[in-house]
């Protein structure tokens, strides 16, 4: 009676199986089943490949219609003529291979004749003396002022200094306060009035920005006489 019953069911679990396989067939189960399991591999991303930028040609660069036909700027420093007479007016310039350089003797002795000057001015008016050398009166033509002069009776910013020789004629020169001396106009003043190296100097502070200059010779003797 059970094996009866055991066949009975292994013949009717046949069955379903057959019947539920003629139906996946006709569904296309199966083949549902296969794609699922073969995952397609996702396609790469492209890449685009760079594109080397090329050197911009100067030339083709788009211009205003107003500067097209300008021709280019140029940023080099033009060079600043030194103020004062204009070089046309007859300035010589020195034979530097000549110089004659002052003896220790006979610039200490101008010295003393500046100071000896200098203690005869009213002494309520600042003075001070500048013995003179190559590189105030050739070259570079840089006049240096006393630093403690200039930070006490000088203006703290670059003006125009007049220069007054003894004769009343008046000499514009650029006073730089940051460097504290005389720059261009001194060039001019130095030439016209034939300073060398050893000549002694009073400059004496009349005005704000007025000297009344006194010169003294290296190669005058005290009487004013030359040696």
């Amino acid at each position: 009676m059970v094996v009866t019953k055991k066949v009975a069911y292994e013949v009717s679990r046949l069955k379903r199986l057959e019947e539920n396989k003629k139906r996946m067939e006709e569904l296309q189960l199966n083949k549902l089943a296969q794609d699922l399991r073969i995952q397609k591999p996702s396609p790469m991303k492209k890449v685009k490949a760079k594109v080397l930028k090329q050197p911009i040609d100067p030339s083709s660069v788009r211009r205003s219609s107003r500067v097209a036909d300008m021709p280019p700027r140029s940023y080099k420093e033009v060079p600043v003529e030194p103020m004062g007479k204009p070089r046309s007016f007859g300035y010589r310039r020195r034979d530097l291979s000549n110089r004659v350089y002052a003896s220790d003797e006979d610039r200490e002795y101008a010295i003393q004749r500046a100071e000896d000057l200098q203690s005869g001015l009213d002494q309520d008016i600042p003075s001070f003396v500048k013995p003179m050398l190559q590189s105030h009166v050739t070259g570079g033509f840089w006049l240096g002022l006393p630093l403690h002069f200039c930070k006490k009776h000088l203006p703290n910013r670059d003006v125009i200094v007049n220069l007054i020789d003894e004769e009343g004629v008046e000499s514009p020169t650029k006073y730089l306060a940051l460097k504290t001396g005389l720059s261009g106009g001194w060039r001019g003043f130095s030439i016209n009035h034939e300073l060398v190296d050893g000549d002694a100097v009073v400059f004496q502070l009349t005005e704000p920005t007025t000297f009344k200059v006194y010169i003294i010779r290296v190669n005058e003797s005290g009487d004013g006489s030359d040696e």
